[in-house]
C-alpha cells in the first residue's frame, strides 16, 4: 500500500453499513467493522438476542464468547441474509440465528433464540468430492462465500461456486416425472445440475429459486445464464407456463446467447425481478428491470394487475440509467439507481402496506407502475451515495450516504423501521443509526439467579428457584407452540386473502367471548367483502378444488394401473 494513502478511520467503520437484509418483519444490518445489528419483530428468536421481544431500533447481536475465532479474537462478519422468520450471518465460520421450523437453520431441534454455529459444512466437502470415494477421508471443510434466505429456505454459495440449499426447499429428485413438493432438510444439499459451472448470485421466494450461473466453468463477467425452479403456480419461474419444476431450467430471455447481461436478481413471495444491461448498446450504460410472476397488487410494474409467465420490462422507469440494487417484498418491488433515484411499485403505492390502514380517498390503491420515492434532505429528491435497498414483507429500507445513513418506510409495527416507534411511515424516515448504545442501555435481569435474602431458609429458597425454573420452561414451551400456530395462521391467511394476518383479522366473536361459530363468521365475512375480495376467494376456491380433483384423479389412475398389474401377474401364474 502506498504510504501516502490515508487509512479509513476505524471508528467510522462501526458507523458504516455495508449491507442490509429484511425479513417478514425484521431487519439486519452489517457494519464496516464486521458487527451485526438487528431490529423489528422478535418472535421465534429471529433477532438473535436470546429473547422474543421486539426491538424498535438497531441493537448489536452479541455472539457468545464460545464462538470466538481460534486465535481468541471476536469473529468478523462479512454478510447477512434474512428469511421470513430466520436470519443468517456469515463469518470465518457461518452462524445462524432464529427458528428451526423446517430446518432452515441447518440444525436439529426447536427454534433458536441465540446464534447457533452451522457446522454441517465442516462435515461436507465440495460436490465434486462426493463423486470420488477415495477423497472422502481427505475432504477439506467448505468455505462459504455468500448466503441468502427467503421464506423458510436458506441458500449458500461456496468458494468453488457450488450452490447449497437447506430448510423448506423444493425437493430434488433423480426423476423428472415426479410431482413438485417441498422437503424439510436441516442438512445443506448441493444443486447437482450446476456442477462444472459457477453460481454467482441466487435469490428465493416462498417456494421458488432463481440463480445466475456462469455459462462456462468459470465466471468471466457478463456471461451469466438465468435458471429457475420450484413452485410456479403464478408463473414466477418465467418459463412461459405455470408448471412447477423439480430441477433448474433456463429462463430463455436470459440464456447464453441473450443480448441481455443480467447482473441482479430478487424474489418476492410469488414474483421475480431481474436487472440486466443491453449488450447491444455500446454508447451508454442502460439498465432494464424485468419482472414476472404474480401481479395482482401491481408488484410487476407492468401497468396492470395481471400475472406474467415470461419476463417483461417494467414500465415507467427512465432510460439510460444504471440500476444499482433491487429487492422484492411480499407484494411490492423497489429499485435504486446509481444516481440516488428510488422507485417502488406494488401494494399501497409501492409501500408494501396492507390496504386497511394507510391511504384514503384518491390516494388509496396499489401502484401498478413505478412511483418515485423522494428524499427530503438537501439532495432532494435523490438519496446521496446510495448503497442498497432491501424489502421486507411490508417495509423497505435504504442504505445511502455511502453507508452512513439509513432510511425506512412502510409498515412500522414491531419497530421494524428502526425509528424507535411502531407507527407506519408513508415517506422515507431516518433510522436511528448509528445506535447510541449509552442512551439505550437497559438493565438486564437474570431470572435464573434469584438472590437469597438474609434470614430465609435455604431449602425453601432452592424450592422456589426450582418452581420458578419449571414455570419458565413451561412458558417457553407454550410460547413456542403459540409462535408455530401464529406462523401457520399467517401463511394460511396470506394464501387465501393475499395479505399478512393481523390482530384485526381475528373474528369479533372469538375476540369477545372465546367461542367461534365458523359458519356464522364465514357468512358475515362474505357479507362484508367487496367484489375484489369475493373474486379472490372464488379463484382460491377454484384452484383448491381443481387441485383436489386432480389429486383424486391421479390416485384413481394409480389404483386402476395397480389392479391391472396385479391381475396380469396373477393371470401369468
Amino acid at each position: 500500500m502506498d504510504a501516502g494513502t490515508p487509512l479509513e478511520d476505524p471508528r467510522l467503520l462501526s458507523h458504516k453499513v455495508v449491507t442490509i437484509a429484511a425479513g417478514e418483519a425484521h431487519t439486519l444490518a452489517l457494519s464496516g467493522d464486521g458487527n451485526v445489528y438487528a431490529w423489528g419483530r422478535g418472535t421465534l428468536g429471529r433477532l438473535g438476542t436470546g429473547l422474543e421481544k421486539d426491538e424498535h431500533f438497531p441493537i448489536q447481536i452479541d455472539f457468545d464468547l464460545a464462538h470466538k475465532s481460534p486465535e481468541g479474537k471476536r469473529l468478523k462478519f462479512v454478510e447477512v441474509a434474512a428469511g421470513a422468520y430466520h436470519s443468517l450471518a456469515l463469518a470465518v465460520s457461518m452462524f445462524i440465528l432464529d427458528c428451526n421450523m423446517d430446518g432452515q437453520l441447518g440444525v436439529n431441534g426447536e427454534h433458536a433464540l441465540l446464534p447457533c454455529l452451522l457446522d454441517r459444512f465442516h462435515e461436507l466437502g465440495s460436490p465434486d468430492s462426493f463423486t470420488d470415494e477415495s477423497e472422502t477421508n481427505s475432504r477439506k471443510p467448505l468455505k462459504i462465500s455468500s448466503v441468502k434466505a427467503g421464506g423458510m429456505m436458506s441458500l449458500a454459495i461456496d468458494n468453488l461456486g457450488a450452490l447449497w440449499m437447506w430448510g423448506n426447499c423444493p425437493q430434488q429428485s433423480s426423476s423428472s416425472d415426479g410431482e413438485f413438493s417441498l422437503a424439510s432438510s436441516p442438512t445443506p444439499l448441493p444443486v447437482w445440475l450446476f456442477y462444472g459451472h459457477t453460481v454467482v448470485k441466487v435469490a428465493c421466494g416462498n417456494e421458488h429459486v432463481v440463480a445466475l450461473v456462469s455459462a462456462g466453468e468459470t465466471y468471466k463477467g457478463g456471461d451469466l445464464v438465468c435458471y429457475s425452479w420450484g413452485n410456479n403456480n403464478h408463473g414466477q419461474l418465467g418459463l412461459g407456463d405455470t408448471e412447477s419444476r423439480l430441477h433448474p431450467e433456463i429462463v430463455q430471455k436470459f440464456n447464453d446467447s441473450s443480448p441481455w447481461a443480467v447482473y441482479a436478481v430478487a424474489c418476492g413471495a410469488f414474483h421475480t425481478a431481474l436487472i440486466a444491461l443491453d449488450d447491444r448498446s455500446s454508447d451508454t450504460v442502460s439498465s432494464v428491470c424485468w419482472t414476472f410472476g404474480l401481479g395482482d397488487k401491481g408488484q410487476l410494474g407492468h401497468g396492470t394487475t395481471k400475472n406474467s409467465l415470461l419476463p417483461e420490462p417494467v414500465l415507467g422507469l427512465p432510460k439510460n440509467l444504471f440500476l444499482l440494487s433491487i429487492d422484492c417484498g411480499l407484494f411490492h418491488t423497489s429499485v435504486v439507481s446509481l444516481a440516488g433515484d428510488v422507485w417502488s411499485w406494488g401494494m399501497e403505492k409501492g409501500l408494501g402496506l396492507c390496504p386497511v390502514a394507510s391511504f384514503t380517498g384518491a390516494d388509496a390503491g396499489d401502484a401498478l407502475s413505478p412511483l418515485p420515492i423522494s428524499c427530503d434532505g438537501p439532495h432532494h429528491p435523490k438519496f446521496p451515495g446510495p448503497v442498497q435497498v432491501a424489502c421486507g414483507a411490508a417495509h423497505t429500507v435504504l442504505v445511502a450516504d455511502d453507508g452512513y445513513k439509513l432510511w425506512s418506510w412502510g409498515r412500522g409495527r414491531n419497530g421494524v423501521l428502526g425509528t424507535g416507534k411502531t407507527v407506519d411511515c408513508f415517506s422515507p424516515t431516518t433510522v436511528l443509526w448509528p445506535p447510541q448504545l449509552e442512551d439505550f442501555k437497559e438493565e438486564s435481569v437474570e431470572v435464573s439467579h434469584v438472590k437469597k435474602s438474609k434470614g430465609k431458609d435455604p431449602s425453601r429458597t432452592m424450592e422456589m428457584e426450582k418452581t420458578l425454573s419449571m414455570a419458565m420452561e413451561e412458558m417457553k414451551l407454550l410460547n413456542s407452540r403459540l409462535s408455530k400456530m401464529e406462523m401457520y395462521a399467517s401463511i394460511l391467511h396470506g394464501a387465501i386473502f393475499g395479505k399478512p394476518f393481523e390482530e384485526r383479522d381475528i373474528p369479533i366473536s372469538l375476540q369477545n367471548s372465546g367461542a367461534f361459530d365458523i359458519a356464522k363468521e364465514w357468512e358475515n365475512m362474505l357479507e362484508s367483502s367487496d367484489r375484489a375480495k369475493l373474486i379472490r376467494l372464488e379463484v382460491f376456491y377454484r384452484n383448491m378444488l381443481a387441485g383436489v380433483k386432480d389429486k383424486l384423479l391421479k390416485r384413481r389412475i394409480q389404483e386402476i394401473v395397480k389392479d391391472y398389474l396385479d391381475s396380469s401377474t396373477s393371470g401369468n401364474d
